[in-house]
């Protein structure tokens, strides 16, 4: 996928709400998608107590990875569990968006992105006057949690290859590579649900956690089988959830990336710490846009956020 001289920023025609329950609160909450700006890419409007605060969707806002990516301040105003909603943004391709939401969580639904994007095609695109952007990567940025790895690979289209491995018979070693396209992301991504043992749902609603969860937006694994009486969607839908938890938390790069992304055991948190080393490693990437071939640098550097950067890394859950 090269850079189209005719390509434009997107964003929506039209506001489109959805309601549901965190998965982790339990509580109901709202999200309004609106038509925003070129220019000004994806940001959440919260509701609270002081008034409205927005939070970009950048890297710089990454505030926790432990049970899902938080954006803002975890101990202050914040919104978690933005990954599916982003990934269903980038998968189709939205630039621009501006969130309201009512709540520090973004609903689960069903567990994947597809009423994302039932919502978002509801609604419709429209290219606006500004050139779409990209983040180009222009050499390896590579970093390493014991077995597990992240990269970042000069690639000529936005390709993500993952592989997981879980000492589990129902899941085992998975891979998929795929090539970002909205077709295919509706297709073959958007469907994936998050996914968890029995016996760690039972641990979480025993510490206050997952009070929403169930299995209608999650798949459950316990005593070697899938307690879902539907079963899978996918005979791979494990490894195509990290496909979809990957795609969201990249999109906090700010731009679309046009290069390769491999990873292996990965999750929220290497996510976090693999873009924020690639967007910290001068050289590694540069910013272009379609109407412009010149590579440009951006005017602010992008990186995560003074007292935050510490949280973003805590132990990963999925």
């Amino acid at each position: 996928m090269g850079l189209s001289r005719n390509r434009g920023q997107t964003t929506l025609k039209e506001r489109v709400r959805l309601s549901g329950v965190g998965v982790h609160s339990g509580a109901e909450v709202s999200v309004v998608l609106n038509p925003a700006d070129p220019n000004s890419g994806i940001s959440f409007l919260r509701a609270s107590d002081s008034g409205d605060i927005e939070i970009p969707a950048r890297s710089s806002a990454v505030g926790a990875t432990a049970l899902c990516t938080v954006l803002g301040d975890p101990k202050g105003v914040h919104v978690a569990t933005v990954e599916h909603l982003l990934a269903a943004l980038a998968g189709l391709g939205v630039d621009n968006c501006l969130i309201e939401i009512d709540g520090a969580e973004v609903p689960v639904m069903d567990g994947s992105s597809r009423a994302f994007v039932e919502a978002i095609d509801q609604a419709g695109l429209v290219v606006q006057s500004a050139p779409k952007r990209v983040l180009r990567i222009d050499k390896p940025v590579r970093i390493e949690q014991g077995e597990a790895f992240a990269e970042f690979l000069p690639h000529d289209g936005c390709r993500f290859e993952i592989s997981i491995d879980y000492d589990c018979e129902i899941i085992g070693r998975q891979a998929y590579t795929f090539d970002l396209s909205a077709d295919g992301f509706r297709r073959d991504i958007a469907g994936a649900r998050t996914y968890g043992y029995l016996s760690e749902v039972e641990a979480l609603w025993a510490a206050g956690f997952a009070r929403g969860s169930s299995l209608d937006n999650a798949v459950v694994i316990g005593d070697g089988i899938v307690v879902n009486p539907e079963g899978l969607r996918y005979p791979d839908e494990f490894v195509r959830h990290k496909v979809l938890d990957t795609i969201g938390d990249l999109s906090l790069a700010g731009a679309p990336i046009q290069g390769l992304f491999r990873s292996y055991k990965g999750g929220h948190r290497l996510n976090a710490a693999a873009l924020a080393a690639l967007l910290a490693e001068s050289g590694a990437w540069t910013l272009r846009t379609a109407a412009d071939e010149r590579e440009t640098r951006p005017a602010g550097r992008v990186e995560p956020a003074a007292g935050l950067a510490a949280a973003a890394y805590a132990p990963e859950v999925r």
